[in-house]
């Protein structure tokens, strides 16, 4: 008999996660269930492929992982309708920023996973840190996620916080720094749509290198020769561009660490 697997939520991650399983096979539609309390285009696709849109909760009772891809503010009304609702053996993977295993486990009574996945999930090239003190739970978390995600394991619940800034969240802040990119070409005189181009290419290349395996100071060396323009330009940025970096993860650690305090309103 197949497992399925629900996914509770489908916004911006959730409906990534299920672009990357429908791109990559993890799970089949077959296997999937989503639970969205409101119609989402990608959620109505996989029904279309044989997915189980908000089906009554008596579906749920064989799923072999429950997935929580909710707002960390949202998660126990989310949750609540899955009490008592879920097999012995499910795991409870939590995508959701701040909120600790403790709090998920005491709702749900079941071993619980986090996983802090990038949207790079939907084209199957994301990655994906993930935490247990569960070995069934991480296992089935390195399933779900290793054919979407490079899966980066974690020692300590802890680093989750970290882990989310440094991947989750670190896709906006290097697409928000091509865009200062682009609006300093436009600054020295390129058009904009032309500077926004080289921009987006100048990206794409940096992404094409870093699969090869050779460190990020080998790919960096192997543009910046000694006394040329890469070079210039890196010795003049080199300090701010390190301040902003340490500035970005601490302001995002920091919001995760309220997300996890916060009361439900």
């Amino acid at each position: 008999m197949i497992r399925p697997v629900v996914l509770v939520g489908c916004g911006r991650l959730g409906s990534a996660l299920v672009e990357g399983w429908m791109r990559a096979g993890p799970v089949t539609p077959a296997e999937l269930i989503i639970l969205t309390p409101s119609s989402k285009p990608v959620a109505d696709a996989a029904r279309d492929a044989g997915a189980r849109v908000n089906p009554d909760v008596e579906a749920l009772r064989t799923a072999r992982a429950i997935v929580l891809a909710v707002k960390p503010a949202a998660w126990r009304a989310a949750t609540t309708p899955l009490t008592g609702a879920l097999a012995e053996d499910a795991v409870v993977i939590s995508l959701m920023a701040g909120v600790g295993a403790q709090a998920i486990r005491g709702a749900l009574a079941r071993p619980v996973a986090r996983v802090m996945p990038t949207t790079g999930v939907a084209q199957a090239q994301g990655v994906a840190a993930v935490w247990s003190d569960d070995a069934r739970a991480r296992f089935v978390s390195g399933e779900l996620f290793g054919a979407v995600a490079e899966v980066v394991d974690l020692d300590e619940e802890a680093l989750m916080n970290a882990a989310t800034a440094t991947a989750g969240s670190a896709p906006a802040f290097i697409l928000d720094f091509v865009q200062a990119l682009a609006a300093a070409g436009t600054a020295r005189g390129l058009p904009s749509e032309a500077a926004l181009a080289l921009a987006r290419g100048a990206l794409r290349s940096a992404a094409a290198g870093v699969g090869g395996g050779e460190t990020l100071e080998a790919l960096v060396a192997r543009v910046a020769s000694p006394g040329g323009t890469t070079r210039a330009g890196l010795d003049a940025s080199h300090d701010a561009v390190r301040r902003a970096a340490r500035a970005a993860i601490d302001a995002a650690v920091d919001r995760a660490r309220e997300l996890g305090s916060e009361k439900p309103a």
